[in-house]
C-alpha cells in the first residue's frame, strides 16, 4: 500500500483514540462526582437513622435504670414511663418484661391477671414447656391495643430468646434479627436488661444471677426507613437490609447503588441509596461520535482479517482430527480420491493401509478412556515416524487409522505395513506393559481404473477383518481371487 494510505490510517487512529480517551476521561470525572454526592447523601441518611434509633435506645436504657431502682414496677408507673419512650424517636412500642421463675408463674399470673381468658386459647405458657424462667410481656405502650400482646412469653420464641440471653450476659442493649412484631408489621426488638439494684454485674455469671427483667422496644422497619428518607432527595431509591434479608425497598439489587452501614444497638443494617438519573452523558457522547467513524473503519478491517482467520480455522477443524492432529475421515476420502487420480494419470500403483488396534475396548474398560486416548496418540506418533513425508495419515474414528502410500508396489506395501505393526508392538513392550498390537489390511489401487474410493476402502477393510479373524496382530493384503472364492454359490 502507498505511504499516504498508512499516514491516513495513523491520522485516523490518532483522532479516534484521542476523542475516545477524552470522552472516557470526562465521563469518569462526572461519574466520580455523581457517586461522591450519592455516598455523602447515603452517609447522611445513615447517620440520621442511627441518631433517631440511638435516641430511642438511650431512652430504653434510662427506663431500665429507673426500673432497676424500683423493687416492683406497676402498670400506672410504666404507663407514664412508656409514653416518654414512644413519644420521640423511632420506637413504635415499649414493654416491661420481668423474669418470672418457673415456680412463681401461677402466682404471677394470678396477681397481674396476664391471662386474657375470654380472648386467649391458653395460659401464659403451654403445660409442656419446661424452662427455669419465663419472660412475659407485662405492661406495654404502643399504637395498638396493649391487651393484644400482653402476656406473650418472649422466651418461647427462639430468635427473641437468643437475643434475651445475649442482652442478659452482655449488660448492653441487644437487637433481634428481622421478626414479625407483636404490635404488627416487620422490624426488630431491642432488649435492655434490668438487674437487681446493688447487685454485682461485673461478670456474665453475676449478671445472670442479678437479672430481674428487661425493657423491650419495637422498631418498625418502615419508621427506620422514613428517618433515612427524611434527609434524601425525593427521587431516590432506598433499600434496607438486615442480615442480608431485604427489609425495605424495591426487590432485587439496585444497580450502581451506594451501600453504607446503619448501627442499631448491636446489629448492623445496610442502607443502599441510588440517586435518580446519573452522570451527564451529553459531552462524552459528543466526543465519542468522532470515534464512531474510526470504529467503523477499524471494524471493517478487523472483520476482514478475522473472517479470513476464522475460515482457516474452520477449514482446519473440518479436515483434522482433534485428538491426534491427523486428517479426519472427510479429508482422508478427498486425499484418497486425489491419490487414485494421480495413479491413473501416472499409470502407477498405490496402496491403502487400514489399521485397527486389537482389543482396544479392553484398554478402555480396564484403564479408562484417558488411557485409551493416550494409546491412540501413541499409535499416531508411531505412524508419523514410520511413514514417508509423501504418505497421507488419517484417523477414521475410534481406534481405526488409515495410511495412503502413493507410488507403491504390493510387496512394498506389505513391508511397510509389517514395519508399522512391529514398531507399535515393540514400542509398547518397552514400557513393561502388555504389548499393543494392530491388525492391518492392505488394498492396492491404480491397476484397475474402474475402482472407486468406496471399493478400495471396502477391500482394505475386508483384509483388515481377515487379519483379525486369523488371530490378530497380522497384515493381510486383499486378494481379489480369494475374495471371489469366499463368495457362496447361489442355490
Amino acid at each position: 500500500m502507498s505511504r499516504r494510505f498508512w499516514i491516513g490510517i495513523v491520522a485516523v487512529l490518532a483522532i479516534g483514540l484521542g476523542s475516545v480517551v477524552a470522552a472516557v476521561l470526562v465521563y469518569l470525572d462526572d461519574h466520580d462526582d455523581f457517586h461522591q454526592i450519592q455516598r455523602e447523601e447515603a452517609e447522611r441518611a445513615a447517620h440520621q437513622a442511627e441518631a433517631v434509633a440511638a435516641l430511642s435506645i438511650g431512652k430504653l436504657s434510662t427506663a431500665a435504670a429507673f426500673a432497676q431502682t424500683q423493687r416492683r414496677i406497676d402498670r400506672r408507673e410504666f404507663r407514664v414511663l412508656g409514653r416518654t419512650l414512644v413519644s420521640d424517636g423511632a420506637l413504635d412500642g415499649a414493654a416491661y418484661v420481668p423474669r418470672v421463675p418457673a415456680g412463681e408463674r401461677d402466682e404471677y399470673e394470678r396477681r397481674l391477671d396476664l391471662q386474657i381468658r375470654e380472648r386467649r386459647a391458653g395460659p401464659l405458657l403451654q403445660p409442656a414447656t419446661r424452662r427455669p424462667a419465663y419472660f412475659p410481656l407485662t405492661f406495654g405502650t404502643t399504637d395498638v391495643e396493649p391487651e393484644r400482646v400482653r402476656g406473650f412469653d418472649l422466651g418461647s420464641d427462639p430468635l427473641r430468646a437468643r437475643s434475651l440471653r445475649h442482652a442478659r450476659d452482655s449488660g448492653e442493649a441487644v437487637a433481634t434479627p428481622l421478626v414479625r412484631l407483636l404490635i404488627g408489621g416487620t422490624g426488630i426488638n431491642v432488649f435492655r436488661p434490668i438487674y437487681r439494684d446493688g447487685a454485682s454485674t461485673r461478670t456474665p455469671a453475676e449478671r445472670r444471677r442479678a437479672l430481674t427483667g428487661f425493657i423491650a422496644g419495637s422498631f418498625r422497619v418502615d419508621d427506620v426507613a422514613d428517618a433515612a428518607l427524611s434527609v434524601l432527595p425525593t427521587e431516590t431509591d432506598v433499600q434496607l437490609r438486615v442480615d442480608r434479608e431485604l427489609a425495605f425497598g424495591p426487590p432485587g439489587d439496585l444497580d450502581d447503588a451506594t451501600a453504607v452501614p446503619v448501627r442499631i444497638a448491636d446489629r448492623t443494617w445496610v442502607l443502599a441509596v441510588q440517586r435518580s438519573g446519573g452522570p451527564d452523558l451529553s459531552l462524552p457522547v459528543a466526543l465519542a461520535v468522532l470515534g464512531i467513524s474510526l470504529a467503523a473503519l477499524l471494524a471493517s478491517l478487523i472483520v476482514g482479517w478475522s473472517r479470513r482467520e476464522r475460515m482457516q480455522e474452520l477449514e482446519r477443524q473440518a479436515s483434522q482430527d482433534d485428538l491426534t492432529g491427523l486428517a479426519n475421515r472427510r479429508r482422508f476420502e478427498e486425499d484418497l480420491a486425489a491419490a487414485m487420480a494421480r495413479s491413473r494419470r501416472d499409470r502407477s500403483t498405490g496402496a491403502l493401509l487400514i489399521l485397527d488396534i486389537d482389543d482396544f475396548k479392553r484398554v478402555n474398560d480396564s484403564a479408562g478412556h484417558p488411557a485409551g486416548d493416550r494409546l491412540i496418540k501413541e499409535v499416531a506418533g508411531t505412524l508419523r515416524r514410520r511413514t514417508r513425508e509423501s504418505d497421507t495419515l488419517a484417523r477414521l474414528g475410534g481406534d481405526e487409522f488409515a495410511v495412503i502410500l502413493p507410488r507403491c508396489s504390493r510387496e512394498e506395501a506389505r513391508t511397510a505395513a509389517e514395519a508399522i505393526a512391529r514398531e507399535i508392538r515393540e514400542y509398547r513392550a518397552d514400557d513393561g506393559n502388555e504389548p499393543v498390537t494392530v491388525s492391518v489390511g492392505v488394498a492396492m489401487f491404480g491397476d484397475d481404473h474402474r475402482s472407486s474410493v468406496t471399493t478400495v476402502v471396502s477391500e482394505a477393510d475386508a483384509a483388515m477383518y481377515r487379519a483379525k479373524d486369523e488371530g490378530r496382530d497380522g497384515v493381510r493384503v486383499f486378494d481379489p481371487a480369494a475374495a471371489r472364492e469366499d463368495v457362496p454359490e447361489p442355490r
